[in-house]
């Protein structure tokens, strides 16, 4: 694959990989973020809550944004895990909360179980502009 480059995005503003993959991975402009759980990046402990959950997960998403000088408003795609669809409201108000119109485009799907007992985990794709 000659002239085929992606560069690694590694930070201590998110969790490190709890397995083997990549805090992230650009290409051509693209970011594409691994999933984000609810985990504290300085002590890799997560609170049992959904709401908290998600307010960690934004904050996770900050920093690998951040990391690469990015903002929200870079995020063209969101991908939603979550254990219970019954949360599919706060879901809702969470995108209200945290993203700003045009919304990034989104996938949100039930799950058996996330990673660590999470109850839901969130990657997302952005782009330079």
């Amino acid at each position: 694959m000659s002239g085929f480059t992606k560069n690694i995005v590694s930070t201590d503003l998110a969790p490190e990989a709890v397995g083997t993959y990549s805090q992230g991975v650009e290409h051509a402009g693209v970011y594409y973020f691994s999933g984000q759980i609810g985990l504290d990046p300085k002590t890799m402990t997560m609170e049992s809550d959904f709401q908290s959950q998600i307010d960690q997960i934004m904050k996770n998403i900050d920093g690998l944004l951040e990391s690469q000088s990015l903002t929200r408003e870079h995020i063209i795609k969101t991908s939603i895990f979550v254990t219970d669809l019954g949360n599919f409201d706060l879901v809702n108000k969470a995108y209200v909360a945290y993203f700003s119109e045009p919304y990034p485009a989104r996938s949100c799907v039930q799950v058996p179980a996330l990673p660590k007992g999470a109850l839901v985990e969130i990657e997302v794709i952005a782009a330079k502009k």
